[in-house]
């Protein structure tokens, strides 16, 4: 068989491209060819909840606060230990200098080059270092709880992402599956009206629904991208990533517990945000007491000794050594002592308040959750039941137009009735596991 020109340049040019390929190195056909995609990370809820626990800068800013909280409790501490200073001096004075001016002081000024120690100790306040100290630690504490209702925070967070991030995929699916539906309805319908068997009345409906189907394909994924970017985010990562979420609540859901009032008292034994305030609470009336003491007297102790090895002639002894009590009273000063005792009155009592308010909104929390579990739980038993019958009402109205008994319009109702019975069906599911994911958290399991 002859080869035309053409064909035989044509065939020059693939020889020639398949020869400079060949002898192309690997590295440069690596950087020719396209990234290939990473593969989606395996996300179950408890994975999320880790990852989420393990990322999240949040929960380092609550650890980092508790220690700093830690050393805050030291900082008070260090009032009740002993305190040494190490002190080198050396003094060229004029003979015969007095300090006659600015202050009330021992005016002789001697040359002298020495060092020492100086010792002091807090004997007593009568009991505001140890209300300070006590104080201090309760607040810690409170961080502490602050914390662990952080992580509850977090986790809960991560809950609800999970979750709506499931439906979201899920709603996907039935776009998905609606659309491919409808194609096929209305590649049928197109078939039927060129062969004149149905109107381009049925055709243009089945084109409709067509279209309904794909706008409701892109608002699904719309929400899929927005749902898994804020799971995302709550996971700890500014970096998009791919997951592919496992759904192990595939058993039969179990129903909420029955008695919400034991759900409040768990909640009033186990939240941590009310323990953490009620620390709070407690470290303003120790700091109240610390404060109130202010008015007493202070008793310390006071050691100095050291070596003075270049000294005048009026310093005798080449070291000194030197012990003694002071007794430190308040008199008067402007009655600042009672003022700060009663601004931290009025704040121990605002956060008696505010712990109260606290005790209240959980248990209206508390009590709606429960409430919205059960609705949401009876919600999952009756979509469910809607999801029959609009398959069944499905499958009898595909029957009937086929038969021709029934027209476009019953169809395309069926149809849509399904649709809507299949996304509810899905939200009802994961609406319910969020609310139990609530419920926990508002109990503080």
């Amino acid at each position: 068989m002859s080869t035309t020109p053409a064909a035989f340049a044509l065939n020059r040019i693939i020889s020639g491209a398949i020869a400079v390929l060949c002898f192309c190195s690997p590295t440069i056909l690596a950087q020719a060819l396209p990234p290939a995609p990473a593969s989606p990370i395996r996300l179950t809820l408890h994975d999320a909840e880790q990852l989420a626990l393990k990322n999240n800068p949040q929960i380092s800013v609550a650890r980092l606060l508790t220690f700093a909280q830690h050393q805050v409790t030291r900082e008070t501490r260090a009032a009740e230990l002993p305190a040494a200073t190490g002190n080198i001096t050396a003094v060229d004075a004029h003979d015969g200098t007095r300090i006659t001016a600015g202050a009330l002081n021992n005016p002789t000024v001697l040359t002298r080059a020495a060092g020492g120690i100086t010792i002091g100790q807090l004997i007593t306040d009568f009991g505001r270092a140890q209300n300070l100290v006590a104080a201090a630690h309760l607040r810690e504490q409170a961080q502490q709880q602050t914390e662990l209702a952080t992580e509850a925070d977090i986790v809960l967070a991560a809950d609800q992402a999970f979750y709506a991030a499931l439906a979201t995929q899920a709603q996907l699916l039935v776009a998905q599956q609606t659309v491919t539906t409808r194609q096929t309805t209305a590649d049928q319908v197109q078939a039927l009206a060129s062969a004149k068997l149905r109107s381009d009345l049925d055709l243009s409906f089945a084109k409709v629904n067509l279209a309904q189907a794909q706008l409701l394909l892109l608002d699904a994924q719309n929400k899929k991208e927005a749902a898994f970017t804020n799971l995302n985010q709550v996971l700890g990562f500014e970096k998009a990533t791919t997951y592919l979420l496992i759904d192990e609540s595939n058993q039969a859901l179990t129903a909420p517990p029955v008695n919400q009032e034991e759900l409040v008292q768990d909640a009033m034994r186990s939240r941590p945000d009310l323990a953490a305030i009620d620390n709070q609470f407690q470290a303003a009336r120790r700091f109240a007491r610390a404060e109130h003491e202010l008015n007493r007297p202070t008793v310390s102790a006071v050691a100095a000794f050291g070596d003075t090895p270049v000294r005048a002639d009026q310093i005798i002894s080449p070291w000194y050594g030197a012990a003694g009590v002071n007794l430190s009273l308040p008199i008067f000063n402007g009655f600042l002592f009672s003022a700060r005792a009663h601004e931290a009155d009025y704040r121990a009592s605002a956060l008696d308040q505010q712990q109260r308010d606290l005790r209240e909104r959980i248990a209206r929390d508390v009590r709606v959750t429960w409430l919205e579990s059960n609705t949401a739980f009876q919600r999952v038993a009756v979509t469910a039941q809607l999801l029959d019958q609009a398959n069944l009402a499905l499958d009898l109205a595909q029957t009937r137009y086929k038969l021709g008994l029934s027209s476009i319009v019953e169809l395309s109702q069926a149809q849509l009735q399904q649709t809507d019975a299949q996304i509810g069906n899905t939200n009802a599911r994961y609406e319910y596991l969020a609310t139990v994911s609530q419920l926990r958290y508002q109990t503080g399991r």
